[in-house]
């Protein structure tokens, strides 16, 4: 299958949009989503982006049942360790059902890495899957992730809703 890996653009983000919505139902949370694509392009493509996302493209004459051609992504954005220096989190990675097996997945992966240590210079590449999402986990083994709640024992913790509010408001005055 014929595919390119791009950078994303402002007017990729319906798409974006329409495919993190693809990946809620994944997951089972498609309710969780409160993103919109409008604010999606204020957030990645402003002076200061939150994030970037690398888009794959198949040609129009393998286009989708439903007449897409962008057709996965890979959202991610940088963070900092203050043990090794520049990483990168890899938030998504997404292809459409119709595409899986055709090397799209191993594509974005492998160019979110080349991306990140070319570019910023990144140590790690880090990303999260859920327990039960067997495919996926057996995906980025096969690729040489690391288990870090098996091998070291970090669990990965969220702030949000009320507690975040909480705990921003525990700060201390100015």
């Amino acid at each position: 299958m014929n595919f390119k890996i791009r950078a994303a653009t402002k007017e990729d983000c319906k798409d974006i949009s329409r495919m993190i919505m693809e990946l809620a139902a994944y997951v089972k949370a498609p309710d969780q989503v409160k993103i919109s694509h409008e604010e999606l392009q204020g957030d990645g493509f402003c002076q200061n982006p939150f994030f970037e996302c690398l888009v794959a493209e198949v040609p129009e004459e393998q286009k989708s049942k439903e007449g897409f051609t962008v057709v996965g992504y890979a959202f991610y954005f940088y963070t900092y360790s203050t043990w090794k220096g520049p990483t990168v989190y890899l938030e998504d990675l997404y292809v459409m059902p119709e595409f899986r097996g055709n090397g799209i997945g191993t594509g974005l992966l492998s160019k979110v890495a080349e991306v990140a240590k070319k570019k910023k210079q990144c140590v790690h590449l880090h990303l999260s899957v859920l327990d039960w999402n067997t495919p996926s986990r057996d995906f980025y083994a096969a690729k040489g992730a690391q288990d870090l709640t098996v091998t070291e024992g970090i669990h990965v913790l969220r702030f949000d809703g009320q507690n975040l509010d909480n705990l921003a408001n525990e700060a201390p005055k100015d």
